[in-house]
């Protein structure tokens, strides 16, 4: 590792734009995009903000830990899927899911009332063509000038990622799991 000096000057001017509503996209193969996700959730919860979490692959009764926390922290988070799409015993079904889940989390976008919207996992539903991809776009575009709206997931769409405000790409270098290291509980749920 080769030791640098920190700065001791600002390495760029202040933006001096409005301040608005953005749309930020977490995506790529590596892990802690959701966590990210969450960590924004819990840094507009910390001021006071109103903040609607919506899970697109998580069951409704899922009780992985964000559910407990945000449950305790009064943040609501509802699973709108039933689970991995391979464990699913019909994909129409998973499919009418997302479907009305979007429903729900469009009315909160539109809404205006929450500071931000977390979209998490929305990605998946996009890309196996189980949501309109131009009604998204739409609502991202048409959403009150003031909310944010947070999307995750893999392979997010070349159209989201243009529209989004900040995107953010995990890189996966390493995981346990190619290891063989299953999942651990408090790390992947």
């Amino acid at each position: 590792m080769q030791i640098e000096n920190p700065p001791t000057e600002r390495r760029s001017d202040k933006p001096a734009g409005e301040r608005r509503g953005l749309v930020l996209v977490h995506t790529g193969d590596g892990k802690g995009k959701s966590t990210a996700a969450f960590g924004l959730a819990l840094r507009a919860h910390g001021r006071g903000k109103p903040v609607k979490i919506f899970q697109f692959m998580k069951v409704p009764s899922a009780r992985f830990g964000e559910h407990r926390v945000f449950e305790q922290l009064g943040i609501p988070i509802e699973g709108l899927g039933d689970g991995f799409s391979w464990k699913s015993r019909d994909l129409e079904h998973s499919a009418e899911l997302a479907r009305a889940g979007w429903e729900r989390a469009r009315a909160a976008i539109l809404g205006g009332e929450h500071f931000l919207v977390l979209l998490d996992e929305v990605t998946y539903p996009l890309i196996y063509g189980w949501l309109p991809l131009a009604d998204v776009l739409q609502t991202l575009r048409d959403r009150p000038r003031e909310v944010h709206v947070v999307l995750t997931g893999r392979r997010c769409p070349q159209e989201v990622i243009d529209l989004a405000d900040t995107v953010t790409e995990m890189g996966l270098v390493k995981h346990a799991f190619q290891a063989g290291v299953p999942a651990q509980r408090g790390i992947e749920d």
